[in-house]
């Protein structure tokens, strides 16, 4: 008694369940779930009767203690995300420390997971990736993150959301370059898709397409060699930059981070168009 399961529920198809999570599900007093209407989805399917509260970002705080409340009298719960696996691009690894911390038992029971699924289904390498979440919704912070991993010659795989697929793909092809790339849609879903190609390929072809449903994105790692960018692909990153307010200096590290010159190569030649317009 007293345990936390961690519980993976799926990802679109409501047959990808084990028999185990079903088991769990009915035998637990109370599911924490990060959407209670996917929940209850899933519970009317399958004929769970066990009681359901929401734990998602907004109530957190207050619902966490709800659960501990639960595993002190001695409770079992089981906690489940949106989809997929709980604690993964959702606030579930919060109460997981917690009860840890009071010294409850958590223990997994697996199942579907939205970054492997990606992963093992795009053709790039999977021998070793780097899992990335979701991409910051600020430009800045976006290019922050992404020049962090420019010279990571692991698999990327992140999430994005459908209204901001479009300035991801120009600020991925603009900071890691023209890599090989899947963008998975809707997976296990009716509408599932999952389109191969290269960066600047899935630029255009979204351009032209709506992005609609969720994404995962599978980018192929760096190379040993790293690409030299030309002169005008540093001035355009760097007034890039700095129209969104990066000083100067931060703006010359970053660049220099995926383009193959130095930072002081960077920073002089903005310097220098400066003078020319003086």
């Amino acid at each position: 008694m007293d345990t936390l399961y961690l519980v993976g529920t799926p990802i679109g198809n409501l047959e990808d369940i084990t028999l185990r999570a079903l088991r769990i599900l009915k035998e637990v007093q109370l599911i924490a779930a990060e959407d209670t209407r996917r929940a209850l989805i899933l519970a009317r399917r399958y004929e769970i009767e066990t009681p359901i509260v929401s734990y998602f970002e907004g109530n957190k705080l207050i619902r966490q203690e709800t659960v501990l409340a639960a595993l002190d009298a001695g409770d079992d719960v089981a906690l489940v995300s949106e989809a997929g696996m709980p604690g993964l691009s959702d606030p579930g690894y919060e109460l997981i420390r917690a009860a840890i911390e009071r010294g409850h038992q958590v223990t997994p029971v697996p199942g579907p997971s939205a970054p492997v699924t990606a992963l093992v289904v795009s053709g790039l390498p999977c021998d070793s990736f780097l899992y990335l979440g979701f991409l910051p919704r600020r430009q800045n912070e976006r290019w922050r993150v992404l020049t962090e991993v420019a010279r990571e010659q692991r698999t990327l795989v992140l999430f994005e959301s459908p209204h901001r697929l479009r300035r991801s793909l120009r600020d991925i092809e603009e900071v890691l370059g023209d890599r090989p790339l899947a963008v998975c849609r809707e997976l296990t879903k009716l509408y599932e898709e999952v389109w191969r190609g290269t960066v600047s390929g899935a630029r255009r072809y979204f351009d032209e397409v709506e992005p609609r449903g969720e994404f995962t994105l599978v980018v192929g790692g760096a190379t040993e060699e790293q690409e030299h960018w030309d002169a005008e692909r540093v001035r355009s990153a760097l007034d890039e930059l700095l129209a969104q307010g990066v000083r100067r200096s931060t703006a010359a590290r970053r660049i220099a981070a995926v383009s193959g010159w130095s930072r002081s190569e960077v920073y002089a030649l903005g310097l220098g168009e400066k003078r020319e317009l003086k």
